[in-house]
């Protein structure tokens, strides 16, 4: 069964923030073992998904790190505002 990382990253995501509608996740290039996933938000909202000293975006890096490594890929979550 094959991870809709996607998904997966916008209902973590979205609950966080204040513009749910801003929240954009696209997947940038996939390779056979490596995966390049864009998460945008809204600029106001940018605080709220890194987190205190980055725990939050560590966080939500880490499941998709744990979902990926169940087909053999990685991830690399980039994080930027709008």
């Amino acid at each position: 069964m094959a991870v809709n990382f996607e998904q997966l990253i916008k209902s973590i995501v979205t609950p966080l923030v204040t513009n749910p509608d801003d929240v954009l996740v696209k997947i940038l290039s996939e390779d056979n073992d490596l995966v390049t996933i864009q998460l945008m938000v809204n600029e106001q909202d940018l605080g709220r998904i890194i987190g205190k000293n980055g725990r939050i975006a560590h966080a939500i890096r880490t499941i998709c790190y744990a979902g990926a490594s169940k087909e053999g890929k990685r991830i690399q979550l980039n994080i930027d505002a709008f």
